[in-house]
This record gives C-alpha cells, sequence and structure tokens, in this order.
C-alpha cells in the first residue's frame, strides 16, 4: 500500500514544463577536451517556483560529429562522487556519441551542503570517516563523534540538506535531458550510478532509451529490504558487500597460490599498527586494523590490483623495521570534498530505510563480522550517520521497481564484487521490468573497460539496441598476475 502511494506522489512530481536549453562554454585548463556549463533546477520539486540551485556539468563531444548517434549520460556512484567530467567509456562510444556527465545535487561543482563551519569542526569527521571501532572499548567515542558530524549537519547545512535524494537526482537528470534536446535518455551509471538509472527508470519508465548499469545495486534492499523486519538492519548490512569481499578474497587467493593466511594477518594487526612499504607509493605507510582492511577491500575492487594486494598482505604478514611517515598535519581550512562527502552521505540516508538507535550498528557489525572477518564490521560501520540523520526528503522513491521499460543492460562480476554483491545483480535482474545481466567471470567492482568482450556487448547495445543472449558469460581480458597488473 506504500508503494503505491509513493508511486502515486512520484508520478505527480513529473512536471510536464520544458527547461530552457544549455549554453556551453569552455572548462578549466585541465579539461580542455571538455565543454562546460551551469543548470539550474529547483531545490524542490513540489516548489518549482521556489529557490534554485545550480548543478555542474560537461560534454565530451563525439568524435566523428558528422556520424553521431545522440548523447549518453553518466553516472560513476558514490554517492557524493563528482560526475562532472565522465569518461570516454569506450573508443566505440566516444566516437559516436557525445557524453554529458553531471555533478549531482550537493556534490562537487554543484550547489553543496556545508556542515562545518570551521576547521576545528572537522576533528570528529576525521575520527569517524573511512575508520570503524576493531574493540568495543572504542565505541562509544565512536558512536559520540558519529552524532556529532550530523549535529553539525543540522545546525548548519541549510534547507537543501532535505532535497538529496536520489528521486531528486533522477528528476534533475530528466530536466537536463530534456535541456539538451534528447527525447530518450541513454544512460551508463556504475555502482551508485545504477541506483540512479534504477529509479529513472520507474520515474520515466517512458523515457528510457537504452541504460546500462554496471556494478548493480539491489534497488529493493538500498531502500527499505524485502522484509519488514529489515528496517531494523543497517543499509550497509543489507547490500551484503562484505560476503562479497570475502568471495573476492578467496578468488585472490586461489589465483596467488601465495600461502597467505589473512586470518593470521588480522591477528597481528589487532594487536597494534605495523609499518610496511607501501605497494602504492614504495614510501613507508603504518597500517592500522582498520586502514589495512579499507586497502585490502580497495584492492579487491580491481583483479589487475592483485600484485599490489599480494605485496601489502606479504608486507603484512612479515613486517620488517621501516620509518613511519610523518603525521599528516591538521587542516587549516576545509578541504571541497568534505561537502561532497556529506552530500553523498546526504542521499544515502535520505533514500534508504535504516535503524534510527545506534546501538543497531554495534549488534549488526558483530553478527556480520561473525559471517566474514573484518569486512564484516567495516562495512556495517559505514552508515552509521544514517542513524541519527537530521533530515529527510519528501520526495524519496521506494518503489515498485517493475514498470515497463525498453531493454536495460546489467553487468556484473560473477566472482565477488565487494561493493555491489553479484546476487544483488541477479534479483535485479528479475525485479525491473526488462532487463539482461551479463556476467563477467572475475572479482572486483565494475566490468566495462575489463573485458573485450564486455565493452563489445554494451557497443553493439548502445548503437542498435542488442542485448547478449540469457545467461551469458565473458571472460576478463586477463585473469589476476597476467597481462596488465599495475
Amino acid at each position: 500500500m506504500v508503494m503505491f502511494t509513493v508511486a502515486a506522489l512520484a508520478a505527480a512530481l513529473v512536471l510536464p514544463a520544458s527547461p530552457p536549453g544549455i549554453t556551453w562554454g569552455d572548462c578549466d585548463s585541465g579539461h580542455t577536451a571538455y565543454r562546460c556549463a551551469s543548470f539550474q533546477v529547483p531545490m524542490s520539486y513540489r516548489d518549482p517556483g521556489g529557490p534554485k540551485i545550480q548543478l555542474a556539468l560537461s560534454l565530451l563531444p563525439a568524435t566523428d560529429q558528422r556520424h553521431k548517434i545522440g548523447t549518453i549520460f553518466y553516472n560513476p556512484g558514490g554517492p557524493g562522487a563528482s560526475g562532472r567530467f565522465a569518461p570516454p567509456l569506450t573508443p566505440t562510444i566516444h566516437e559516436r556519441f557525445d557524453i554529458v556527465g553531471f555533478d549531482p545535487r550537493g556534490v562537487g561543482a554543484s550547489t553543496t551542503v556545508q556542515c562545518f563551519n570551521d576547521p576545528s569542526d572537522l576533528a570528529p569527521l576525521g575520527r569517524v570517516f573511512g575508520t570503524f571501532p576493531a574493540k568495543d572499548a572504542d565505541i562509544p567515542a565512536y558512536l559520540q563523534d558519529a552524532r556529532a558530524v550530523t549535529d553539525m549537519c543540522a545546525r548548519n547545512a541549510g534547507p537543501l540538506l532535505g532535497h538529496l535524494s536520489t528521486a531528486n537526482v533522477a528528476r534533475d537528470l530528466d530536466r537536463i535531458r530534456a535541456a539538451i534536446g534528447e527525447p530518450k535518455l541513454r544512460y551508463y551509471g556504475l555502482s551508485y550510478g545504477t541506483v540512479l538509472g534504477e529509479q529513472y527508470a520507474n520515474l520515466f519508465p517512458q523515457r528510457v532509451g537504452s541504460m546500462t548499469l554496471d556494478a548493480v545495486d539491489d534497488p529493493v534492499n538500498w531502500a527499505t529490504g524485502y522484509r519488514p523486519q529489515d528496517a531494523g538492519i543497517p543499509l550497509s548490512v543489507r547490500l551484503g558487500g562484505y560476503k562479497d569481499a570475502q568471495r573476492a578474497l578467496d578468488g585472490f587467493v586461489a589465483a596467488c597460490d601465495c600461502g597467505i593466511d589473512f586470518d593470521q594477518i588480522l591477528d597481528r594487526l589487532e594487536q597494534g599498527p605495523v609499518t610496511v612499504t607501501d605497494p602504492d607509493t614504495g614510501a613507508p605507510e603504518t597500517f592500522t586494523y582498520q586502514s589495512a582492511l579499507n586497502r585490502v577491500h580497495s584492492y579487491l575492487t580491481d583483479a589487475d590490483d592483485s600484485p599490489k594486494l599480494a605485496a601489502l598482505l606479504h608486507a603484512l604478514a612479515n613486517p620488517t623495521t621501516v620509518q613511519a611517515k610523518a603525521a599528516t598535519p591538521t587542516p587549516t581550512s576545509i578541504p571541497t570534498q568534505v561537502d561532497s562527502l556529506l552530500g553523498g552521505g546526504a542521499t544515502v540516508c535520505e533514500d534508504t530505510v535504516n535503524p534510527t538507535d545506534q546501538s543497531a550498528w554495534p549488534r549488526a557489525a558483530a553478527r556480520a563480522d561473525q559471517e566474514v572477518r573484518g569486512f564484516g564490521k567495516r562495512d556495517t560501520y559505514i552508515t552509521i550517520p544514517c542513524a541519527t540523520w537530521p533530515a529527510s526528503d519528501p520526495d524519496v522513491y521506494r518503489g515498485p521497481w517493475n514498470r515497463p521499460t525498453k531493454p536495460i543492460l546489467l553487468l556484473s562480476n560473477k566472482q565477488g564484487d565487494p561493493e555491489t554483491p553479484y546476487e544483488g545483480a541477479r534479483r535485479t535482474e528479475r525485479l525491473l521490468g526488462n532487463a539482461r545481466l551479463l556476467a563477467l567471470d572475475t572479482f572486483g567492482h565494475g566490468s566495462l573497460g575489463k573485458s573485450a568482450c564486455v565493452d563489445a556487448a554494451v557497443d553493439s547495445y548502445f548503437l542498435g539496441g542488442h542485448l547478449p543472449p540469457k545467461n551469458a558469460l565473458c571472460q576478463p581480458n586477463h585473469k589476476p598476475f597476467t597481462g596488465s597488473g599495475r
């Protein structure tokens, strides 16, 4: 019943008015291949004549303008990541399509929220973001810092904070599409960008042209979960990325055949930090239990990083004495990416149903860590701000997800995706009104650019509307530890 009410409200918010066109100009000196513009949209689509916000856009022109087919719109994920300067995607797509990227509301060069007034306010954020309490004794201070961050957003962010749902980003995207003059949306979205695509497809099903969703989030688990009791489970546990992180690690260990005992490494890190040579920089780096898990997780998002992961795990298992690097100085200004980080956090917390009691997170983390050591606890705490998030968006969309559309192409990595699990992509194929899943036989996050087979399928889909066969499986360009390991 709630879904039908939300759907009716969403339909009422689809406004028929056509926005004005976009005037493109030069970008900054670092992006001379692009054209840039600013585009105005309503802060609230319930009040289209009210306050406005600005969106930062760019256009990467097709290299063959004479034979250009049209425009593909792009989102790289996040939420909170800048999508303004889209990559070429594939050589064929770059040749035949303009590609438009944009910073979503609350992110990057678009209108942002500002939770912090002074650099000294950043201290609690620094103790919460990108980390988690490894020991029970650390939990109370961690939860206090998380509440301090959301309290500052409540005091300082202003009215935009309550209008940052993905549904409003989808409405912005539809206005951009209309302003550029495209009758239908062609779209490539990665990771969280698949959530944006799923919501667009169900808010504006008649305007879907072609849509490739790469590293697919399950829209039901994202929004609400499948059962009423799922409202008491943090989003980051519902999504189950920690389980696929273990699957990806198992795939790495099998390919590596290097005798790594990951539990033994975690045992050592639980005793205290370890300083080793960083595979990324060649310089000394001190790894805590938390930062080591973050780095391992990052390497597991790309099978091509397997040599680096092997080097890191070997170093952590066999630490030698190296000089630790100097401590990072306290910031004297507020970094611009902080605003985007909190804007992305707003999108997550306003989109999704979560517990409203902070104590749910330690309980969920303990259970998840029993399933998958390290990754379970790490993933759970990512959404801790949602426990005390001070805003909600009245225009959020939480289903239904099966409105009829033109065919949608889904991509997922079959051996494990630490961010967006393969099983979620399989469920999404069944949930959406008209979707086809193409799997890549590797682990990692995102399939485009990793396989000539996948790239050819995406080209064929965007150029001619052709879908791969059901249950198709592509092979990567190279297996872990072969080819272009970085």
